[in-house]
């Protein structure tokens, strides 16, 4: 596998855990790049939700952007990198996407991913999801974004909070083509 370079951004949805544990894995992978962005609102929901403070999460990614820093290699096409992870990614941000509406270094990169024809992927963390929700997703995935709920499996009988997160970081590492074992990976059923 090739040594990838991966923009990671986290939104100020809930469920900051699951960008946190995705940084925290890929930091172990010295072949890749991480280059991560979280929003102010990101920051906040991290402190709250799992007491860490942003500043952990950023010494683990090898480059940390401010999300208003439009400045930055990120935000430009002619940077390559192989793909955006917005995880979690806020109703907000979806929907600025799918309308085109780069405001942030977060949906800047995005908007790169999906003209560059790079790999975008959204972890939406919202529940439930109403018909505009439904149609920004169908319009991002008709665009090429893989749409990847933070829905996890429970076959493998999950015993704690961290293996459902696992679950959900170990399925955008499949999707990136990296290799893992967060989770254990469905084998089939003899039913009687």
């Amino acid at each position: 596998m090739k040594n990838l370079r991966l923009v990671v951004g986290i939104t100020g949805a809930s469920g900051v855990i699951y960008g946190t544990r995705l940084v925290e894995f890929l930091s172990g992978k010295k072949e890749h790049s991480v280059y991560l962005v979280m929003t102010h609102n990101a920051e906040k929901i991290m402190m709250l939700e799992t007491g860490l403070d942003p500043s952990y999460v950023k010494s683990l990614a090898g480059h940390s952007f401010d999300s208003t820093d439009l400045t930055a290699p990120i935000a430009s096409g002619s940077f390559k990198f192989d793909a955006v992870v917005i995880i979690p990614c806020s109703m907000k941000t979806l929907a600025a996407i799918a309308h085109g509406y780069a405001s942030n270094l977060i949906t800047r990169a995005a908007d790169i991913a999906l003209k560059e024809r790079r790999k975008l992927i959204l972890v939406p963390r919202e529940t439930p999801l109403n018909s505009i929700h439904l149609e920004n997703m169908l319009k991002l995935s008709n665009l090429g974004a893989i749409i990847l709920p933070a829905c996890p499996a429970f076959y493998y009988e999950p015993e704690k909070i961290s293996d459902l997160i696992d679950f959900i970081v170990g399925r955008v590492l499949d999707v990136l083509g990296i290799e893992h074992n967060l989770y254990e990976r469905w084998s089939g059923v003899s039913l009687p």
